[in-house]
């Protein structure tokens, strides 16, 4: 993936009972290069403790042909794996035996659910819509430490989605099993009277760096779900009933005048309802989320707002379906799109909320989430945030097995807007968006685009407020944009078009990507600019097999411009970054980018006034990190970025370690230094006032600014 100058650097992190009879230490060619499994119908549920002395595993057939898919693609597996699969009207089972000659040389860590640590792992890839688009992901290591992701888009993980499921693993003297038990409650999938789930089985050999899987998972083709096989003869699965109520009551200490507080008591609820075992309906009344983790502390001097990422459980359940990104590319990508949930309750309380999300047998995803807002006053009575509705629509629609797809998106947003509230809040708002996406026989290539249109209404005030905005700027003195103080609607589009290489050693992607001025989404979604149109190009080299010095690696080459809708250079800039893992297993990162060639211009730093001539820039950077598999663990990061001519100038410096004190002690400790020096940091706007001719002039001024920050960070697990 790509850098810009300020570098968001990739870490790659390396995903990934006793046998009746003893079986073969070292792996043997495989038997079969089948990619499908019957699952047995189990009489009696098996006890999830590891082992394999349950009737149904003396019963069901075992596959023994994995494949090793890191470092060597398509090599002999070290050890040999072997998988079961089980069912019964309610659950999924699954017993892998990982031989291992020497168990006392298996990596176990204890660490927090969803963490991911240097150990062995055994890992389950469920797709039960058998879409080859989306599904789930079970993982356990053999010190029972769990991992869940719901996937969607072929590939893209949403780790906050925490499934309830069973896993039990043990070390024994022919290596470790796990046995997992999923009930199917916790999937989704079309009822009828058989079913065929996609399938897929991952082991990490973590001391040797080593993954493998079955069927084989191509790391040089695209997507994880469409490489997936299949696990049949599932007849007769239930349509279960799903109903989850999770309800919460809280006291509050309420200051009123002088010293003296009031008790109040206040509560809500959870609710999550299966319709059918392909659609479910989840709602929330007066809902609580004062036990989410806080948002870090920002210091913002830019013109552009700070995204935050959604840490509410209600709202990041089903996340990727509502997924419809805006301005993001290979090269460039900050988190825009038209779905942007963190701006339902902010400042008010969110009195109800409910999404419906599915798929039809048809193809067709469906999602669907409403949310009302209460109305706040502050102490005088006077409105703050007046009541508020979101409404959001997103359907997609598959072609070809999930190769081509085509979908749509609308979101709403009405505001009960009153005396204190119409000059500041938009009344309405309103989106409509179309896209597609094919992939082109074989898999190599890709086509994607989209179209979006949207319109704001208010009063003359707030939509003139909305053109003076930091997104859009309509009062630049130097472009042809007129800033009209008696609209009452504003009005925009945006389109994108995308093509590519997904797999092979050499992939690419070249976009091109426009905004209109008047184009606005921020009230159900996130946008930090209109106004823009860019061309971003993106190639890479991906060393899969160990060579030289290195297990595998990835280079990658960037070029990015940008121009005003009409035609105003921003940005036209180069960039390159390497990552490389070792034979030492420590990952060595390195890249640097150059910008602002060939004469370009700053268009937001004035804030609304002219555009300021910028020089060109430079940001090298490089960092290292340590052997994931030993006792402490070093990392050091460290970016330099010179710009205006020498003027302005940024070094970051990250270093850190972690200690493993046990298999069950974790500690780290990070330290962040930053001293940034910027020669051009907007200051305000100075307005004078010529007395003899009455003629009022605005300076745009700007400061110095010297900044240094350091940070620590302390963590014991």
């Amino acid at each position: 993936m790509a850098a810009l100058a300020s570098v968001s650097v990739i870490l790659l992190a390396l995903q990934a009972a006793a046998s009746p009879a003893p079986a073969p230490q070292a792996a043997t060619p495989a038997a079969s290069a089948a990619t499908s499994i019957r699952a047995t119908l189990a009489a009696t549920p098996p006890l999830i403790d590891g082992r394999e002395d349950d009737d149904v595993w003396r019963l069901a057939p075992a596959v023994r042909s994995f494949r090793q898919f890191r470092p060597v693609e398509d090599g002999e597996p070290r050890f040999v794996t072997e998988t079961k699969v089980a069912y019964d009207a309610h659950n999924f089972y699954v017993f892998i035996r990982a031989f291992d000659p020497h168990p006392d040389s298996i990596l176990k860590l204890l660490a927090r659910r969803d963490v991911r640590t240097a150990s062995d792992q055994l890992k389950i890839i469920v797709d039960s819509y058998h879409d080859r688009r989306t599904g789930y992901e079970f993982a356990v290591n053999p010190a029972g430490v769990k991992r869940d992701y719901a996937v969607y888009d072929d590939g893209n993980e949403d780790d906050a989605w925490d499934g309830v499921w069973e896993a039990g693993a043990q070390i024994d003297s022919l290596g470790w099993t796990a046995e997992f038990r999923i009930p199917l409650s916790q999937m989704r999938y079309t009822p009828g009277p058989t079913n065929t789930f996609g399938f897929g089985v991952w082991r990490d050999i973590d001391r040797y760096t080593e993954r493998e899987s079955w069927p084989l998972y191509r790391q040089t083709r695209a997507g994880l779900m469409s490489q997936l096989g299949e696990v049949t003869g599932l007849d007769g699965l239930a349509a279960p009933q799903r109903v989850e109520l999770t309800p919460y009551f809280v006291t509050k200490n309420v200051p009123e005048s002088g010293f003296d507080r009031s008790q109040k008591i206040d509560g809500g609820v959870d609710i999550k309802y299966g319709l059918t075992s392909n659609i479910t309906i989840d709602a929330t009344v007066n809902p609580d989320f004062g036990q989410v983790e806080a948002d870090p502390s920002v210091l913002n001097l830019g013109p552009f707002e700070t995204f935050y990422q959604e840490r509410r459980p209600f709202f990041i359940e089903g996340t990727g379906i509502f997924q419809f990104g805006v301005n993001c590319s290979v090269v460039n990508c900050s988190g825009e799109g038209l779905f942007y949930s963190r701006r339902v309750g902010g400042a008010s309380r969110i009195l109800g909320a409910a999404k419906v999300t599915g798929r039809l047998p048809s193809g067709l995803t469906v999602g669907v989430v409403d949310a009302v807002t209460n109305n706040s006053r502050n102490a005088l009575g006077q409105t703050l945030q007046p009541t508020t509705n979101y409404g959001g629509l997103r359907l997609t629609q598959d072609f070809r097995k999930g190769e081509s797809g085509i979908g749509v998106m609308v979101t709403a947003v009405n505001r009960g807007v009153d005396q204190w509230t119409a000059d500041f809040l938009r009344k309405s708002a309103y989106v409509g968006a179309f896209n597609f996406r094919h992939r082109f026989p074989g898999g190599r290539y890709s086509l994607k685009g989209s179209i979006d249109f949207s319109r704001v209404a208010g009063t003359p005030a707030v939509i003139a407020r909305t053109q003076r905005s930091s997104v859009h700027l309509y009062q630049r003195p130097d472009d042809n944009l007129n800033l009209d103080t008696t609209r009452t609607s504003l009005t925009g589009n945006a389109e994108e078009i995308l093509f590519g290489k997904t797999s092979g050693f050499v992939r690419f992607e070249t976009s091109y990507q426009r905004r209109s001025a008047g184009f606005e989404v921020n009230d159900f979604g996130f946008l930090r600019r209109a106004d823009q149109q860019s061309w971003n190009t993106w190639a890479a080299m991906n060393f899969t097999k160990p060579a030289f010095v290195f297990q595998q690696g990835f280079w990658n080459f960037n070029w990015w411009q940008f121009w005003t809708t009409e035609g105003l250079p921003t940005e036209r800039a180069a960039n390159t970054n390497a990552h490389f893992q070792l034979n030492n297993r420590y990952w060595v990162h390195f890249g640097g980018t150059v910008g602002q060639l060939g004469g370009t211009f700053d268009d937001r730093v004035a804030r609304g006034g002219p555009a300021v001539r910028v020089d060109p820039y430079i940001a090298p950077w490089a960092g290292l990190e340590g052997d994931q598999r030993r006792p402490i663990i070093p990392s050091l990061f460290f970016q330099y970025v010179r710009s205006d001519g020498g003027r302005s100038r940024r070094t970051d410096v990250n270093p850190s370690v972690d200690f493993r004190v046990s298999t069950q002690f974790r500690a780290s400790l990070g330290l962040s230094l930053s001293h940034d020096v910027n020669d051009a940091q907007f200051h305000g706007i100075v307005t004078t006032t010529d007395t003899s001719t009455g003629i009022s002039t605005n300076h745009f001024t700007f400061a110095h600014l010297d900044q240094k920050t350091v940070s620590v960070a302390f963590g014991l697990d």
